[in-house]
Formats: structure tokens, C-alpha cells, sequence
């Protein structure tokens, strides 16, 4: 039995030694294709964001009919959020972009290396950005809706209720709640999108570290 063993091994070792072997620089040709395109698929999936919420935007809403000074006001501040959003958007969009086509040129992994980095940071913070946006923004809505056209079932049983402070405090823990919920699943959509995407930009990079070691 471990003669046929032994033949076995020998005979692997004499096929393994007829395999190719990968060249230092074909290695990394082949991390910096993947990279450039994963960078790519970023940067594409970020545009298809930017024009999906530009659509959203056109959706009517009942806040516009609202009067007051208190409206224009709250209307105000949506417009400077809607507008600040698309320019820092804009500006995300363009450090893909620019990530991308330094990638496509870079010549070497310890370059490579650092540009992965750069990426990570870049979507890191294009992620906790529109998160916050997403909070402030809900904030915005719900401040308007309770304040300037509160539901009439929800102010009959706020004067119902035994005090109306304690009463506005548990409408306004619900609505925080509801925010952290829909938040929680925006950041999951994030994390599942360019949480994939990061993960595979990583593999890459721990491979070009073997390669620089």
C-alpha cells in the first residue's frame, strides 16, 4: 500500500512540475484587470444611484401644499438639502471616476496597493454620507408632517392622552425608530452592493501583498 503511495506521489510531483508557472508579472496583470473592473462596476452602479434618487425627486408630495411661514421654511431647507446632496453626489461620482482611470494606468502592485486603499476610503465615506443625508432628510419629512399637518387620528389621541409632553415624546421615539429601521436597511443595501464589491477589492489587495513580500 505505500509503495503505490509513493508511486502516486511521485508521479503528481512529476505532473506538477510540468504545470505552467505564473510569472510575477502575469499575477499581477491579472489583479489589476479585476481591480480596474470592480473599481468600474463602482463607479457605474454610483451613476445608477445618482439618477435613481433625481427620479424620486420628481415624486409629488403633499408638504408642497402646505402654507406658512413654518412651511416655506421646512421647504427651504429640503431644497438646500436636495440641492447640496446632488453636488456632493456629483463630486463622489467624479473620485470613482478618477479612481477608476488611475487604476487603469497604474504599472505597478505597490501603486496598485495604495490606489485600493484609496477606493475603500472613498466608498467608506460615500456610504456614511449618504446615510446621514438619509437621516437628516427623514428628519426633515417628519418634522413637517407632525408639525405642519399632523394626521387628525394621531392629535385626537394626543389630546386624549393624560399628558400631551409624554404623548409627543413616544410619537417622537416611534418616528426615530422608524428612521434607525429604514436606515438600517438602506446600510444593508449598501453593505450588500459595495459590501461585495469591497470584499473582492480586498482579496486583491492581501494578493498583491504576497506578491510585493
Amino acid at each position: 500500500m505505500m509503495d503505490e503511495l509513493e508511486l502516486l506521489k511521485k508521479d503528481w510531483q512529476k505532473k506538477e512540475g510540468q504545470l505552467p508557472k505564473l510569472s510575477y508579472d502575469q499575477i499581477y496583470r491579472m489583479i489589476w484587470k479585476k481591480s480596474s473592473s470592480i473599481v468600474k462596476w463602482i463607479f457605474y452602479i454610483s451613476i445608477a444611484e445618482f439618477l435613481f434618487w433625481i427620479a424620486l425627486s420628481f415624486i409629488p408630495t403633499n408638504t408642497d401644499e402646505l402654507q406658512g411661514e413654518g412651511a416655506a421654511f421646512l421647504r427651504g431647507l429640503e431644497n438646500v438639502l436636495e440641492v447640496a446632496s446632488y453636488l456632493v453626489i456629483i463630486y463622489f461620482i467624479y473620485k470613482f471616476y478618477q479612481n477608476y482611470r488611475k487604476i487603469s494606468t497604474t504599472d505597478s502592485a505597490r501603486d496598485l496597493m495604495k490606489k485600493i486603499i484609496r477606493v475603500r476610503k472613498t466608498v467608506m465615506l460615500y456610504v456614511w454620507f449618504n446615510l446621514a443625508l438619509f437621516a437628516i432628510s427623514m428628519i426633515v419629512v417628519l418634522l413637517e408632517v407632525l408639525i405642519l399637518d399632523p394626521p387628525q387620528a394621531l392629535t385626537e389621541k394626543i389630546s386624549a392622552a393624560d399628558s400631551n409632553i409624554v404623548a409627543w415624546l413616544l410619537v417622537g421615539l416611534f418616528f426615530m425608530a422608524t428612521i434607525l429601521f429604514f436606515g438600517l436597511i438602506l446600510g444593508l443595501f449598501y453593505r450588500l452592493i459595495y459590501g461585495i464589491l469591497l470584499k473582492r477589492l480586498n482579496l486583491n489587495y492581501r494578493e498583491l501583498k504576497k506578491l510585493e513580500i
